[in-house]
């Protein structure tokens, strides 16, 4: 653990992991890399021989991944002997007969887009899992393969308790759209149901990160969280994007930083008249909701009517 990193979406110094095999420093409060740059200075040597023959250390080849088989996913270079000659066999097309090369195109694209989301390696190779797993059942054949990797994140992400909205899902999956995104992760819960345990996902899993993106402090912020945690106990049924996003404006509106709907509506992906009406369910509950050391009873009259 360490806590010298600031997190850009907790807005704070938050204690942090560093993933030695990655060279990611991730945040343990909302699983953002906050630095990427750790460069490891041991020994690159893979494996050893016997302590008594120090000569036998291996440092050649790639790295090995589980999901591609024995051969690691990488494509041999052959030599053989013509006339006595070497003759080189062409790597560009050993590559092309590579019965993994498909696998592998795939898994950089699975990569690439959860880059872009700033996710950790850990969602990323359950994303990649999530993929092989479909391929071998032949699930995918003749589904749009963009859609289904960008399928295969966002039920990652549900897995790893990090879950990310369709929206945002859909800002990194180039060529997509968010029909065939839906579809292919219709095709995952069906194909896998027995398997996953996706659970819910909770308008308090979103929370710190929507709250991020509008710039908020830790004080809005942590009144934000607890004022979504207490609408569990209430029967709001809306989405948990939408009820979300109805705090942050409820609580926004009781502090020196306001915001506009169209900008909550932004950076929560809910359109904002299902803000309002989220809202509207909300409101009577107000008092419960907000924290009395956050705003007294006498500021919550204050309160718009929806």
């Amino acid at each position: 653990m360490d806590a010298d990193f600031f997190c850009q979406e907790c807005k704070a110094f938050t204690q942090t992991v560093l993933d030695r095999s990655t060279g990611d420093t991730v945040c343990t409060e909302c699983a953002l890399v906050v630095d990427h740059h750790y460069v490891d200075l041991t020994s690159e040597w893979r494996t050893f021989a016997d302590d008594t023959d120090g000569e036998d250390k291996v440092r050649v080849g790639g790295a090995s991944n589980p999901l591609l088989g024995d051969e690691g996913g990488l494509a041999p270079t052959l030599i053989s002997k013509t006339n006595g000659k070497p003759a080189f066999f062409s790597v560009a097309r050993a590559q092309a007969h590579d019965p993994h090369r498909a696998l592998i195109q795939a898994f950089g694209t699975i990569s690439a887009m959860a880059s872009r989301l700033h996710l950790v390696s850990k969602i990323e190779h359950r994303a990649q899992e999530i993929y092989k797993n479909l391929k071998d059942r032949k699930s995918i054949v003749g589904k749009p393969q963009t859609a289904v990797l960008a399928a295969c994140l966002f039920v990652a992400c549900r897995l790893e308790h990090a879950p990310r909205t369709v929206n945002e899902i859909f800002s990194v999956a180039n060529g997509a759209t968010k029909k065939k995104i839906g579809q292919a992760i219709n095709i995952i819960e069906v194909e896998m149901g027995s398997t996953l345990e996706m659970g819910t996902a909770r308008a308090g899993d979103f929370m710190r990160r929507f709250c991020s993106h509008l710039g908020m402090s830790n004080q809005t912020v942590k009144a934000a969280l607890e004022a979504v945690q207490n609408t569990e106990e209430l029967d709001i049924r809306r989405a948990p994007l939408s009820v979300a996003a109805a705090v942050i404006y409820m609580i926004t509106q009781l502090s020196d930083e306001k915001k506009q709907l169209r900008d909550i509506s932004l950076a929560t992906g809910v359109a904002e008249g299902t803000i309002k009406k989220a809202y509207k369910d909300l409101h009577p509950h107000a008092a419960k909701l907000i924290p009395s050391s956050f705003a007294p009873e006498e500021d919550l009259r204050k309160l718009a009517a929806p």
